[in-house]
């Protein structure tokens, strides 16, 4: 059982594109995170084999801030700055979730907003169900199949992180070697992933925007995302899975929904 508490440690580095942060997440797993800006509290949830530098440059970040509003940006543990645990114990339980829970209590934020894509959109989908201090939230590069715990597709990515690579799975595991990325890491996030099941999404109190590129469909249907999320509305945008986040019409619609 975890006990709802923070003793909070912390320290600062300089980053490409602001002052990173640490603090002491549940487990005193370090979590580095990025807080800029004045006003609403938006939280940006990066994706699989990513980090809170992947919103560096976007057309997101960038219109949110001259909103006016709080952009805030973790390193999800077992990426970028934050730790990386080997045990399976660290990614149990929904510890992703716990470590956001735990840095918004950090922040003292009563309440908040969040963006999450891709996987960040699965963790993001979780945390729905957990903190009722989420007030708007915006589920990009995600469909429904998620839900299924036995979803082949993590499966897939699961075992190319543990040596089992397929053609499929050959760019990403590229990729992550190319940035030096933690396998261990990366193979217990697929195989602890928050789960949350379908009959589940109806329990979500926030409004949320479920947005997705129209050549994005590998993670099953948006729309019947959107179907599953009561208070949901739905955007489809031109893009691709890796690139759909980054454009202006992503942008101008998640603006538009957290204003």
């Amino acid at each position: 059982m975890h006990i709802f508490f923070v003793v909070v440690s912390f320290m600062f580095i300089t980053s490409s594109w602001g002052q990173t942060e640490f603090f002491n997440s549940f487990d005193d797993t370090k979590i580095a995170y990025t807080d800029e800006g004045k006003g609403d509290a938006v939280l940006l949830i990066h994706g699989f084999i990513n980090t809170k530098e992947s919103w560096k440059n976007t057309s997101l970040k960038e219109d949110l801030l001259a909103e006016g509003f709080r952009v805030i940006a973790l390193d999800l543990r077992g990426n970028g700055e934050s730790d990386k645990p080997q045990t399976e114990e660290a990614y149990s339980f929904d510890a992703e979730v716990m470590d956001i829970m735990f840095l918004t209590q950090h922040l003292r934020l009563k309440k908040y907003m969040a963006v999450g894509y891709s996987r960040g959109s699965i963790v993001l989908a979780k945390l729905l169900l957990k903190d009722r201090r989420v007030k708007k939230a915006v589920l990009g590069g995600m469909g429904i199949d998620f839900t299924d715990y036995r979803w082949p597709r993590k499966i897939k990515f699961m075992n190319a992180f543990n040596g089992k690579v397929t053609e499929e799975t050959q760019e990403a595991v590229d990729y992550a070697k190319s940035i030096n990325a933690d396998f261990r890491s990366l193979y217990l996030q697929q195989r602890f992933q928050p789960n949350t099941k379908k009959s589940h999404l109806a329990y979500i109190q926030a409004k949320v925007l479920v947005i997705a590129g129209n050549e994005d469909l590998d993670n099953g249907s948006p729309e019947k995302l959107h179907k599953a999320v009561p208070k949901s509305e739905f955007v489809i945008v031109e893009g691709d899975h890796n690139g759909t986040y980054k454009t202006k019409a992503f942008s101008e619609a998640v603006v538009s929904f957290l204003d």
